[in-house]
């Protein structure tokens, strides 16, 4: 039931220049976003990132994308991340768990969640890291995704997950970066 590190993969869906605008509370889903790479980078949890048709959706927001290294930056034109099959060739594809962050949360975020459950995949929506256009679209995806056998989860509750022990020198640096 836990999240593990070494069980987990990071699935960051379509944080794009374009569509990042348009966004309900745009900044904090692209806040926690970047949070949760930099903790998994650090944890050496794989990350995997996907852009929706780039061309007209634009790239990955620079800030978030300056810390991936290109083999994680997929691009996809199907809503959902699986139904390009080559989500799960991906290095940390094969993971049990993914802990999914990102745009939007009625469209590609709940199509990918729904398609990774089916595929047998554990799944974990980090809520404040996902947005919508509209806050009520964002509401009726945690909802639905919920009601489906997604666990919905804060960023905190994944790093301290992933942690599993205080006491050691990589809890305590983890803990004054991004815990206080």
């Amino acid at each position: 039931m836990l999240m593990r590190a070494d069980r987990s993969v990071l699935l960051l869906i379509d944080l794009q220049e374009r569509l990042q605008p348009a966004i309900h509370d745009a900044a904090m889903v692209l806040e926690a976003g970047i949070w949760l790479t930099r903790v998994a980078q650090r944890l050496g949890v794989p990350v995997i990132c996907t852009e929706q048709y780039p061309r007209g959706l634009g790239p990955t927001m620079a800030t978030l994308r300056s810390l991936l290294p290109d083999e994680c930056v997929v691009e996809k034109m199907h809503f959902s991340a699986v139904a390009e099959e080559t989500l799960f060739q991906l290095p940390g594809g094969e993971r049990a768990q993914f802990v999914v962050a990102g745009t939007e949360a009625h469209v590609c975020v709940q199509q990918t969640v729904l398609d990774l459950l089916a595929a047998g995949r554990r799944v974990f929506v980090v809520e404040e890291a996902i947005g919508s256009r509209r806050s009520s679209d964002k509401a009726l995806a945690v909802e639905r995704m919920r009601a489906q056998g997604a666990d919905i989860v804060s960023r905190e509750m994944v790093a301290f997950e992933w942690l599993r022990q205080a006491g050691s020198d990589l809890f305590r640096e983890i803990s004054r970066e991004f815990l206080r």
